[in-house]
């Protein structure tokens, strides 16, 4: 890549989602630690981000700061144009609701809903007609290949298909903005490439800018981009499979 701060796009990329200068601590007994420090970062629209980074380097906390989750002590987060970071609660629940979609490690499903009701669920705050709510979760279903098993419960359901209800869910509401935090952890090989391929094709054929923090080295060869953190800063910065500065795998899986 050029030599940009790591993190930033050129100038002349379009980008959805952007942090500036960003820091963040938390207090921990006696002690204060930092876990951001003046982080930057720009991300495009259609594109697979992924951030990568031993326990404890901070990409959860990026993801959760980014995506409106956590205020930053310092910096400002853009999304889509407007300062998120300085918004209010509510300003900022309406701006989940609409443009953003999450899907989590732990599904954060409904144990009495079935999985058309799961993906229902958030269409029913959106002012949206009874008619397209079904429409789209119908729609939704059918593009994470679960459209037969659409009133089965979670417990009827595997673990890779539970993850793909909750991208369902993410997806039925047309985000502008999708962030994955650990998506494939809990999924063994077949079915953790499922969800990574789907979160790939929403890219792409969604123009949605897709987020995801994960350990899982299985990412990288499918993501567009690759950011590399440790002790609270990006450090490499990268697209395709191989990183223009070569990254070690074990500082991903530790």
């Amino acid at each position: 890549m050029s030599a940009l701060q790591p993190g930033l796009l050129p100038s002349h990329s379009p980008c959805t989602l952007e942090a500036r200068l960003i820091s963040k601590s938390f207090q921990s007994g006696r002690l204060q630690v930092n876990v951001l420090s003046e982080l930057s970062l720009s991300v495009a629209p259609a594109e697979l981000t992924l951030i990568v980074g031993p326990s404890g380097c901070g990409k959860s906390t990026l993801l959760s700061i980014i995506s409106g989750l956590q205020n930053p002590d310092q910096g400002r987060v853009i999304a889509l144009g407007e300062d998120i970071s300085k918004a209010s609660r509510r300003t900022l629940e309406q701006f989940r609701l609409h443009h953003t979609g999450f899907v989590f490690q732990g599904y954060n499903l409904f144990p009495a809903l079935t999985a058309h009701e799961q993906v229902e669920l958030p269409l029913s705050y959106m002012h949206l007609s009874r008619a397209e709510i079904r429409q789209r979760a119908r729609a939704a279903l059918d593009e994470v290949g679960l459209a037969s098993k659409a009133h089965r419960l979670p417990a009827e359901l595997s673990g890779g298909e539970k993850q793909r209800v909750a991208i369902a869910r993410a997806l039925a509401k047309r985000p502008d903005l999708l962030f994955a935090d650990e998506p494939t952890s809990a999924l063994d090989a077949a079915s953790g490439q499922t969800v990574i391929d789907l979160l790939h094709r929403i890219a792409r054929q969604h123009g949605t800018t897709v987020l995801c923090v994960s350990h899982d080295p299985r990412l990288i060869r499918h993501a567009d981009r690759v950011l590399a953190m440790e002790d609270g800063v990006i450090h490499r910065d990268w697209r395709g499979e191989t990183p223009t500065i070569p990254v070690r795998l074990e500082e991903i899986e530790r």
